[in-house]
């Protein structure tokens, strides 16, 4: 197995999804700034592809997005497993159904929020609630009968989904980020001063929980294909 991560961050000093994202992977791996208009030559033995989240709003869309979603295309064609994360989940989204099903959130996420699964699956297995760290300010809606939704929050009907018998899979939350390095970037964030930082402060004080599912969801994705 190899794996794409299409690195989607703006400034790696602030966010570097590489970095959480490597952590748990035992294949082999290369990272490419999307943000750069640096993508991967996919028939270079690439079986898995990551899209990484982003500091970019999925619906101001600059030039490296449109290619981006042009290696989503190829990847699916070749037939590539492909798990996308906050932006990356909106991005395969817009990709697959068109910029009518990505929006700003009524309600943002930040922080660490109950997950539930709504049906037992190949990623996340069995029903349950579990805790993963969000951040996340656009999202996914009105998917249609394509596909599965997988997982919801309380804000967000759609958490997690899967394209119908694909190995296609996009997740809202930030399940790579443990609680030390989301108080970190909450931190570099509040730091930047933006219009968001009393969201970010409000997070940073609440108790952290995280049920360390990135490990069932890396496991899962790199399991073989029947």
């Amino acid at each position: 197995m190899k794996a794409a991560i299409l690195d989607n961050s703006i400034d790696p000093s602030v966010y570097d999804p590489v970095e959480h994202w490597s952590a748990y992977l035992d294949v082999e791996w290369d990272s490419f700034r999307a943000t750069k208009s640096h993508f991967p030559e996919l028939k270079k033995g690439y079986t898995h592809l990551i899209l990484t989240s982003s500091e970019a709003s999925i619906l101001e869309r600059e030039r490296w997005v449109y290619e981006e979603v042009e290696i989503v295309k190829e990847a699916m064609e070749r037939g590539l497993s492909i798990l996308g994360s906050c932006y990356g989940h909106q991005l395969l989204a817009f990709t697959l159904v068109g910029p009518s099903h990505v929006r700003r959130c009524i309600q943002p996420e930040v922080g660490w929020i109950p997950v539930q699964i709504e049906m037992k699956n190949e990623l996340l297995g069995e029903k349950r609630c579990f805790y993963s760290f969000s951040i996340h300010f656009d999202e996914v809606v009105n998917l249609n009968d394509d596909f599965l939704i997988l997982a919801s929050s309380q804000d967000c009907p759609v958490q997690a989904f899967q394209l119908k018998n694909k190995p296609i899979w996009g997740l809202q939350i930030h399940p790579e980020i443990d609680t030390t390095n989301a108080q970190k970037f909450l931190k570099k964030l509040i730091s930047m001063n933006d219009m968001s930082s009393s969201v970010f402060e409000k997070a940073l004080k609440s108790e952290p929980s995280d049920s360390g599912f990135i490990y069932q969801i890396v496991k899962n994705f790199f399991k073989p294909q029947v």
